[in-house]
């Protein structure tokens, strides 16, 4: 793992997004996020919604530490217009914004996603800063890891902070 840019407070607008919700064990499967992620890159194709500012992103509305891992909820998430029309098992919403710690690094793959969580929440604790659990934590996904000559995933780390 290497830290792009260290943690910082940022603030973050609301985006609207279209969704496919996940609940379970999600932890180190990746199977889950390409089925996810697969099915929202089905429905956006045709429809022509990816582009080049397109956000794809994951939202986490549950301390794994904490929640059972069978009730674990999950969002996969793309940035779309507030015009756009979903359906089916495509939702929409507004994904809120507010005062968050980012953090931006470099993962060699999957298995680097819980330690890069782990230095974010250290950086809060350190910051005397305290965790709001009313928002959705995020990661924000800056490449196609398929793409990069090493198949590095680039992503931004966002937790909710008061």
């Amino acid at each position: 793992m290497e830290i792009i840019k260290e943690p910082s407070i940022t603030d973050l607008e609301e985006r609207t997004v279209a969704y496919v919700s996940f609940v379970g064990n999600y932890i180190g499967n990746a199977e889950v996020f390409a089925g996810l992620f697969g099915k929202l890159g089905n429905w956006a194709g045709p429809k022509q919604l990816m582009g080049p500012d397109t956000l794809w992103m994951s939202a986490y509305y549950d301390d794994p530490g904490v929640t059972p891992p069978e009730e674990l909820k999950l969002d996969a998430c793309m940035t779309i217009g507030d015009d756009v029309e979903v359906e089916g098992e495509i939702k929409k919403k507004m994904l809120p914004g507010g005062k968050y710690v980012t953090m931006r690094a470099e993962l060699t793959g999957a298995e680097e996603y819980g330690p890069v969580w782990e230095k974010v929440v250290d950086w809060v604790l350190q910051s005397k800063l305290e965790m709001d659990l009313s928002r959705a934590s995020y990661e924000v996904y800056l490449n196609d890891p398929e793409e990069h000559p090493l198949k590095h995933h680039i992503v931004d780390i966002c937790m909710p902070v008061k």
